[in-house]
């Protein structure tokens, strides 16, 4: 039994009390579990060995930063992760609490098993691991961990643009991902890019009473909705003007491999996401549609009255929070420009809109010949038996783009999460071989590496 199997049952007690702290970043009243989930892995890191642990304060959540450079010559890896959580709601469809792991069929169910702390816990114990063993990496690390991935990480883009010669890396190491199927290892190239932001309407500056003022007063709700619904078609084309100019679709060498992918659409459908049939753009493809096409998606609407029994109230406004994934070569700046101005010709008579966008960040793709996505993929071999595998995420992590941006490193997503793992609702969970497994690839890709 090799040392990373002997130490099992201490990265599963680690990973749990990680998983307890309820560090949700979109949530104020968390700022005191953000910082105790900052100081978690900034103790961890300490633990491990590398130099340099602490916690960097600054306009935003902590960042975690860590390093170990005692290879000179060798190349020097920079490893991201995040350890910020989603909101768990809605609570009633948790089968156990969220922030109590428990372990049902080989699988941990918490929030953030798999997005990102048991991922960002993989790299933290990886590392461990292999000074713990022989006193020394085989490579150079630094870590930075960030606690405002699902927020937008402004914090990070920041830093990282401040300080490119601490950063200064050869390549980032992303385990934020997730693998195409169960058992069949995967490196993802490419990340669709976003806009993200709320639509506010405005209609009268108070709600009024509907049989007073119904039928002459503008309603928010009403035009919330015819708004939405000009945005976007029934089959799912964007209407925006310009939208689709600078998309650039994937080469037929990539659409080759994704179709010798075992994709199982009846399953994708109903047992992966629980839906009765697929949506969206009927001349292209699922996986093009879901890693290489743009999209328009509305997240949740607000305003009027919802509580119970009745109040004929016409509302004052309304508001939509509404992402766009961007694919390459499409520019978010662009994007916006173009849709406040489409927002502002569709707006209805007597209602006002304003745009607030809260976040966005470009798509990236990285080549499969670099030699660094090359001894990932050959790690992932010797660990999983199986030949490596390419994909794209339909996911979105704008730190990729600020590394290449002011590092110049490109990225290796080696993730080890699975498709149905519930990120971002209710039961996510974390397959714990994979955990164990992903621990022994990154400490072997590192092994690589050294070589």
């Amino acid at each position: 039994m090799n040392y990373y199997q002997q130490h099992h049952e201490d990265y599963l007690e680690g990973l749990k009390t990680f998983l307890r702290i309820p560090s949700i970043s979109t949530l104020s009243e968390h700022k005191p579990d953000i910082q105790k989930a900052a100081e978690f892995v900034r103790d961890e890191l300490k633990k491990a060995g590398l130099d340099q642990a602490q916690l960097i304060e600054g306009q935003g959540n902590p960042l975690v930063y860590a390093e170990w450079l005692g290879a000179p010559g060798k190349p020097t890896l920079l490893f991201y992760g995040h350890y910020d959580v989603q909101p768990p709601d809605p609570l009633d469809e948790w089968k156990s609490p969220p922030f109590e792991p428990a372990i049902r069929n080989d699988n941990i169910y918490a929030r953030g098993s798999a997005d990102d702390k048991g991922q960002t816990y993989i790299l933290i114990k990886a590392v461990d691991g292999l000074l713990k063993q022989h006193g020394k990496l085989p490579i150079n690390v630094k870590f930075l961990v960030e606690g405002e991935e699902e927020v937008g990480g402004e914090h990070i883009e920041s830093y990282v643009a401040s300080k490119p010669a601490r950063l200064k890396a050869d390549a980032a190491v992303i385990c934020d991902t997730e693998m195409f199927a169960p058992e069949l290892p995967t490196i993802c190239v490419g990340l669709r890019g976003i806009v993200y932001g709320e639509l506010w309407v405005q209609g009268a500056d108070h709600d009024l009473h509907s049989g007073i003022y119904g039928g002459a007063a503008p309603n928010p709700i009403q035009a919330i909705a015819e708004i939405l619904c000009a945005l976007k078609d029934a089959q799912g084309h964007i209407r925006i003007p310009g939208f689709y100019d600078r998309v650039q679709k994937p080469s037929d060498k990539e659409r080759a491999a994704w179709a010798r992918l075992p994709l199982n659409e009846k399953e994708y459908t109903e047992k992966e996401m629980g839906a009765k049939e697929l949506v969206g753009e009927p001349d292209i493809p699922l996986l093009e549609r879901t890693w290489a096409r743009p999209t328009l998606e509305v997240h949740g609407i607000r305003g009027g009255f919802t509580g119970e029994g009745a109040k004929t109230v016409i509302p004052a406004r309304a508001v939509a929070k509404i992402s766009m994934r961007l694919v390459p070569d499409m520019n978010p700046k662009e994007i916006i420009r173009l849709y406040k101005s489409y927002v502002k010709k569709i707006t209805p008579p007597g209602i006002r809109t304003a745009i607030r966008i809260l976040s966005s960040a470009p798509a990236s793709v990285v080549s499969t010949d670099s030699r660094w996505i090359a001894a990932g993929a050959e790690a992932l071999e010797q660990v999983f038996k199986k030949k490596t595998v390419y994909m794209r995420s339909g996911g979105s992590i704008p730190v990729v783009g600020t590394f290449q941006k002011f590092l110049k490193a490109p990225s290796v997503m080696m993730g080890f999460g699975l498709p149905d793992d519930n990120i971002h609702a209710p039961n996510e969970k974390f397959h714990l071989p994979n955990f164990y497994r992903g621990i022994k690839t990154v400490g072997r890709f590192l092994e690589l590496l050294g070589k």
